[in-house]
């Protein structure tokens, strides 16, 4: 007798979907288990061979657990900012937006059809505003913050800044580097702006540093190592005397 999963899969997706059968609750009665997978990157039409490998072994083990008495947080989500969405949306000629949120659609039609336990209540989509103004969020945290080494913790940058206003850069609880000149309240109060941000950079948590990129005048920003030899690929014929070694500034030009 033929099984005619096409049916009867159909049906019990759309049941537990419309149930909404993996949705996790709050119970303090049961232990607690939580199984995470690595969130896919939506930066193609669909999902390949190797989503299913993985995705596959985390549902088993968060089946097992469920079965065994555990409250098993299940989630997913899409990791979709980056290089490949852009490079999927340049080839196709869309706004990187709409090529995400089709394929988001995509990718999760194509899970729900394998049958996987998700808590899509629990859904994150990097992409999403209320997202990623929490990582922006955080950075910022780190950014305006130093580690205070007598006190081992970190501590706002504001408070740095008064001390240095109030006694220079003497016996402040920080590690500073080999080269640091110090400098007394008097001459703080006397730098820039910008001499001032040079000062802070040194102990911010969140720092900037001169580092080597690899520049491109012709769309005037850096690229990813990946793209450089895509660039060179379609510039090469045409403008052969725009490329060049590692300058005085540290940069490579494409």
């Amino acid at each position: 007798m033929a099984y005619p999963f096409q049916n009867i899969e159909k049906k019990w997706q759309e049941y537990w979907n419309a149930h909404e059968s993996n949705k996790v609750e709050r119970d303090s009665t049961r232990p607690k288990y939580y199984v995470m997978s690595m969130l896919p990157y939506p930066s193609g039409a669909g999902l390949h061979m190797g989503h299913p490998i993985g995705y596959t072994g985390c549902d088993i083990v968060a089946r097992y657990k469920r079965m065994s008495g555990f409250n098993v947080l299940h989630p997913m989500g899409w990791d979709a900012f980056g290089l490949p969405a852009e490079q999927y949306a340049v080839k196709n000629k869309l706004h990187p937006r709409t090529t995400t949120e089709a394929n988001i659609k995509s990718f999760r039609k194509q899970l729900d059809a394998l049958g996987y336990g998700y808590d899509w209540s629990r859904q994150i989509d990097t992409t999403d505003p209320e997202f990623f103004k929490w990582t922006q969020w955080i950075f910022l945290k780190i950014y305006n913050s130093y580690f205070d080494t007598k006190e081992h913790k970190a501590k706002s940058v504001d408070d740095l800044i008064k001390k240095f206003e109030a006694n220079g850069s003497a016996d402040i609880p920080v590690q500073k580097p080999r080269d640091f000149k110090e400098f007394s309240a008097d001459e703080w109060k006397k730098f820039s702006g910008k001499e001032k941000a040079a000062v802070l950079s040194n102990f911010r948590l969140a720092f900037i540093s001169d580092a080597p990129v690899n520049w491109c005048p012709e769309l005037g920003t850096v690229l990813a190592n990946e793209e450089v030899a895509e660039q060179q690929e379609k510039r090469l014929y045409r403008h052969p005397t725009q490329y060049a070694s590692v300058d005085a500034a540290h940069h490579r030009l494409c």
